[in-house]
């Protein structure tokens, strides 16, 4: 069944942007020091000859898809590749529809064999890139055909989750728990969406692994660009409410203290809420189990204030089948890594996860049906960064607002590289600086994801790639 509102992608532009970060982060295994950002302009044509262009950006984030001993160049330059050949293919693709119909598709019938082909042809040290890795290159044409649609048709992007749209509703994308009760048919995207979406999201403020703390953790090389360095500086500053603490996953010790010392300055300073992200380092549920029961023996206050804990283990949830029950059973368990479409929210759920931790990153599509899995089966919802700066910010903090998280929603690239944003902040100043403990996304309007684009001062480099007309 098709609808006059049907378009497909004829086009495609891939931009790649340096970005320097202004402190490193450290997470996981792995440092970053600078990120390169892919930008992508789409043109989407419906079946009348109608065209219009969107766009669509997300950091390639070598280290946290694909975290390794291996050099950070040869990883990088791949992502980069397997960006432009996704541009490639989905303008070959040529299928007609609303953009989760389209995208869907694609990534059911392309993106996995895509992924397969060129992990055979590419690799680093016999490694290769995870299909993680492939669904953030895959993203920033998924985000930018979303945008264009909603500008072909001048509409938000989010009134359009619904039948008038849509041709297929969720039981052709989602199929319930066995046992739950669920139904997906007759019901769509919208049923799961906010119905008035808040324009102030409370912002989650994230402690890398390498951040200072105190004076005495300063190396006297920090920047003095007018931002803060030091966490209570940045409490006071932007009035933050919210903490993620990242943490090693391998130092049980380390990990409590740095939880521990977070959180004292974070009650000192006014902070009324933590969470912990382990990513993927921990291999037993024990391990998360001692630490959380010495900070609730020891640290009754800072345990209080744990909201929940974010994907301790590895992400192959397949690989790795953990029973993680003892875990979410004394704080709500969210995936993030292995949420990577809703089959494995699925999974998740019978293993005992709590909760999901929704990226953009992950393309808006998966993120959307992921949303819909999880509100039907009673799980809470969070949208976690990929440290998202420039547009990238934008349909992330439009999904927090729309998904109903249980609190805001995070937002780091104020604090890691401010100053790559600046064109952008300059037409959307409530979402680049947080202010109050709260981003406001008040500016953000009109057809697509209201980037407001043309009001952007932004010199772009020459396109990467381009493909198609």
């Amino acid at each position: 069944m098709s609808k006059p509102t049907d378009v497909r992608l004829i086009g495609a532009e891939l931009y790649f942007i340096p970005v320097q970060t202004r402190m490193p982060l450290k997470f996981g295994p792995e440092t970053v020091s600078y990120v390169t950002v892919a930008r992508a302009k789409v043109k989407v044509a419906d079946r009348a000859g109608r065209t219009a262009e969107g766009w669509g950006e997300t950091p390639l984030s070598v280290q946290w898809v694909w975290p390794s001993k291996q050099p950070y160049e040869p990883r990088h330059e791949i992502m980069k590749r397997f960006t432009a050949l996704v541009a490639e293919r989905w303008v070959a693709f040529g299928q007609y529809g609303h953009p989760v119909e389209v995208s869907h598709d694609f990534q059911h019938q392309l993106l996995p064999r895509m992924s397969e082909e060129f992990a055979h042809a590419n690799r680093v040290g016999g490694e290769a890139l995870s299909y993680l890795g492939a669904l953030v290159c895959c993203s920033v044409i998924d985000q930018a055909a979303h945008d264009a649609y909603g500008v072909l048709h001048d509409v938000d992007t989010y009134h359009t989750y619904g039948p008038e749209h849509m041709s297929r509703d969720l039981a052709a994308f989602l199929t319930p728990a066995e046992g739950s009760g669920v139904s997906f048919k007759g019901r769509f995207i919208c049923d799961y969406l906010l119905k008035q979406p808040p324009t102030k999201l409370a912002a989650w403020h994230l402690v890398g692994g390498v951040d200072p703390l105190v004076e005495s953790d300063l190396a006297g090389n920090e920047p003095r660009d007018g931002y803060p360095v030091l966490l209570k500086d940045w409490i006071r500053t932007d009035g933050l409410k919210c903490l993620k603490v990242k943490l090693r996953g391998n130092d049980a010790a380390w990990d409590y203290d740095r939880l521990v010392n977070v959180g004292r300055i974070g009650l000192e300073n006014g902070v009324d809420w933590l969470t912990a992200d382990f990513n993927c380092t921990v291999s037993e549920p024990d391990y998360v189990n001692d630490i959380l029961d010495k900070l609730r023996d020891h640290e009754p206050r800072l345990y209080g204030q744990v909201l929940y804990v974010e994907q301790p283990f590895p992400y192959e949830l397949e690989k790795y089948p953990i029973d993680v029950r003892s875990v979410a059973a004394r704080k709500p368990l969210f995936l993030d890594e292995s949420a990577h479409d809703w089959q494995f929210v699925k999974l998740g759920r019978s293993l005992g996860w709590s909760g999901v931790a929704l990226k953009t990153c992950k393309t808006q599509t998966g993120a959307l049906l992921s949303l819909c899995w999880a509100r039907a089966h009673g799980m809470p919802l969070m949208v976690q960064d990929l440290t998202n700066p420039m547009l990238a910010m934008i349909p992330h903090a439009l999904l927090a607002a729309h998904a109903g998280t249980i609190m805001g929603v995070e937002t780091n690239a104020p604090q890691y590289y401010p100053a790559a944003s600046e064109p952008e902040a300059n037409v959307h100043p409530g979402v680049y600086r947080r202010r109050g403990g709260a981003i406001d996304i008040a500016s953000v309007r009109g057809p697509g994801f209201g980037y407001r684009v043309g009001e952007m001062r932004r010199d772009l480099p020459g396109p990467a790639a381009r493909f198609g007309d």
